[in-house]
This record gives C-alpha cells, sequence and structure tokens, in this order.
C-alpha cells in the first residue's frame, strides 16, 4: 500500500466538501433551509458558477457543473453509498422535520454491543447522500495506540461502564495503552 515512512500526513481538521451541482441555485437552497448552512462569500477570482457555505464547522463548496444533462440521476437510497453525515440531538424532530418536507429518506439502526445508532439517509438535488445520525452514542475507541486529539464532545458518562470494559481489556491484550477516563473530554481520531 502506502509507505508510512515518516507518518501520516500533519492535518487538523476537515474544511470543506465540494459538491458539483446540476444547479447551483438549487443545491444553495437546499444546504440552506433543510441543513441551515449560511453562504459565505466566495473568491472573485474563480472563472466559474458556485456558491460556499458553512456550517457545523466544515465548508460545502458548491461547483457548477460543465455539462448537467450528463450527470448520473440517482432515485434509489443507498445507505451504502457515499455520503457525508451530520449528527442531530432529536432523530424524531429531524425524522418529522423531514416528513413535513416531503424528503424521502430510507431509516436504519444500528447496534454495538447494546448501543444503538439510528440513521437517517436522503439525497441532496444532485443524489449525492446525507446522513442524520446520533452516532455520538457509540464510543470513539482507537484500533492502535495512537492518541486522540479535541474536535467532539462524545458523552462519555452515558458509556462509562462501557469504557471501563474495554480498558480492562485493553490491559489485558497490551494492545492498547490504559486510557481513564475521568470527564468529559473532547476527542477527535
Amino acid at each position: 500500500m502506502f509507505d508510512s515512512t515518516g507518518g501520516a500526513l500533519n492535518l487538523t481538521s476537515l474544511n470543506h466538501i465540494s459538491l458539483v451541482c446540476r444547479s447551483v441555485e438549487k443545491s444553495l437552497d437546499f444546504y440552506q433551509n433543510v441543513l441551515g448552512f449560511i453562504p459565505i462569500r466566495r473568491p472573485g477570482s474563480f472563472d466559474f458558477d458556485g456558491a460556499w457555505l458553512f456550517g457545523y464547522g466544515i465548508g460545502i463548496h458548491l461547483l457548477q457543473s460543465e455539462d448537467p444533462e450528463t450527470m448520473p440521476k440517482k432515485s434509489q437510497i443507498n445507505p451504502k453509498d457515499n455520503h457525508i453525515s451530520f449528527q442531530c440531538e432529536s432523530m424524531a424532530a429531524v425524522g418529522r422535520k423531514l416528513s413535513e418536507m416531503r424528503i424521502p429518506n430510507v431509516q436504519r439502526r444500528v447496534e454495538e454491543g447494546g448501543i444503538y445508532v439510528d440513521q437517517l439517509f436522503f439525497h441532496d438535488p444532485d443524489g449525492f447522500m446525507i446522513e442524520i445520525c446520533n452516532c455520538d452514542n457509540l464510543p470513539v475507541v482507537p484500533l492502535v495506540g495512537e492518541s486522540l486529539r479535541a474536535c467532539a464532545r462524545p458523552n462519555y458518562r452515558k458509556h462509562q461502564p462501557e469504557l471501563q470494559q474495554q480498558q480492562q481489556q485493553q490491559q489485558i491484550s497490551k494492545c492498547l495503552p490504559t486510557v481513564q477516563v475521568k470527564e468529559e473530554v473532547p476527542l477527535c481520531i
């Protein structure tokens, strides 16, 4: 695969995703009025149509397709397709709002060790998949002994027994260093 000499790239965060659109105007309306993104200034030196939005700590750059008629059209919602996922506070409220907006969606539930994650999948105007979830129900557990860095605030108190059990397994197997969680600490991998 990739030569890991010197380690991975030294990155700090996700900045933006770019999406090619049939209609920047329709996509702009969707990302503003469905997902709550805010339009921001885009450099005027670009020689192609597009729009920039910002929200939830990331940017979305919409790019007008040079040939919108040749863009593939997706009608089936496939949770295994490429997607971007957003965390929410209330899955029920999101589900009701999508129904009110008449946005077709697919619901899924994932279970891992007695912890449940609910997911809602739907398309933007160009068929790009959006997921809304309560994924913070799952604890962030590295597969190797890498340290975690601050960027999100999972609820550790809710998962304290699972974390303690995982820590005991780590001590036994000597695969991961012991991590003592004493309070809620922001994490990302």
